[in-house]
């Protein structure tokens, strides 16, 4: 009997440690979260839409305003998007919003079809006190965004520039299922992260393109990996996922913008999808005036390869004024 009950308290033992960790590390995590709050807030405005706040960081006084939005997943939008815009603030006005669930922005329990995202997107703008039209600067999946923008308010957008810019035709030969799959994924990442799991594997943060390219201070790298803990695989990017394939038939069934002017810098598809290329180009051959460019990189093409990009972008905006 005695062996028994100590065989017994064994395993209750060997149980509970487990979870005890876990409990701790939660609780570790939860604390970090507030003191990372404290020590880094918004560099931005916050606005109040749809019921939750949003970041909008601008700097730079140029009279043309450059809007950059981001890619599913892009964890803190603000300072990714450094590498680029700080090579073009000293002659531009530029913006970054953050959808929700991204950077310094709410998580939010609202749909993400494109309608909503895109409303949202320039309620956030008027209400931090930014004015049009814009120069739209989208990566990856807010490449449909971006499109969507031009079909309906074209007097908002004067041009679109984009950072290996989703187009709808990729989604749509993509399919439902695996998109839908695709944001069942990030819901398991997401317990991974809300856990605080992830404080056991900085490697997940410190290989991303704008931590290894040599832009970020190492305080803006601190913010950066503090961002990351609360807004990495959110709710809301699972949601996007999950409103992709619809979003993209919309955007689809409502034709091209093919009045604004466009250029789109294209990664080697090597981080996208097979024939990436071709996907892109077949898509912008109807433009009036389309420019694009090849570039061998990976899909974080603007912290890659950021002066060519600002350089080619400002010889393409100062074309549009002529």
């Amino acid at each position: 009997m005695r062996l028994r009950r100590r065989i017994l308290r064994i395993i209750l033992f060997l149980l509970a440690v487990p979870v005890i960790l876990c409990g701790a590390l939660y609780g570790f995590h939860k604390i970090s979260l507030w003191a990372e709050s404290r020590k880094y807030p918004p560099v931005g405005k916050m606005v109040e839409v749809n019921g939750h706040q949003m970041h909008v960081y601008g700097e730079g006084d140029g009279n043309e305003t450059l809007v950059f939005l981001s890619g599913s997943g892009t964890a803190a939008p603000a300072l990714d998007f450094k590498a680029l815009y700080s090579r073009l603030s000293d002659q531009y006005h530029i913006v970054v919003v953050e959808r929700a669930g991204y950077g310094f922005s709410e998580t939010a329990d609202v749909p993400r079809d494109i309608d909503t995202v895109l409303e949202e997107t320039r309620s956030a703008l008027t209400l931090s006190g930014e004015n049009g039209p814009y120069i739209l600067f989208p990566h990856s999946l807010s490449g449909i965004e971006a499109l969507y923008w031009g079909q309906k308010y074209p007097d908002e957008v004067k041009a679109i520039i984009g950072l290996d810019a989703a187009v709808p035709t990729l989604y749509l030969s993509w399919g439902k299922q695996l998109l839908e799959d695709t944001a069942d994924h990030i819901k398991l990442l997401s317990f991974f992260y809300r856990s605080g799991l992830v404080r056991l594997q900085p490697e997940i943060y410190n290989t991303d393109p704008a931590m290894t390219m040599d832009v970020l201070s190492d305080e803006e790298k601190a913010m950066y990996r503090a961002v990351v803990m609360r807004s990495f695989m959110t709710g809301s990017m699972a949601d996007e996922a999950r409103s992709c394939y619809d979003n993209a038939v919309n955007v689809d069934s409502l034709g091209k913008p093919v009045k604004i002017p466009v250029y789109y810098f294209i990664s080697d598809g090597s981080q996208v999808a097979s024939g990436w290329r071709d996907t892109v180009t077949d898509y912008l051959s109807s433009f009036e005036n389309a420019h694009y460019m090849f570039l061998d990189c990976g899909h974080y093409v603007h912290d890659e390869m950021p002066d060519v990009i600002a350089g080619e972008s400002i010889n393409f905006m100062k074309s549009l004024t002529k």
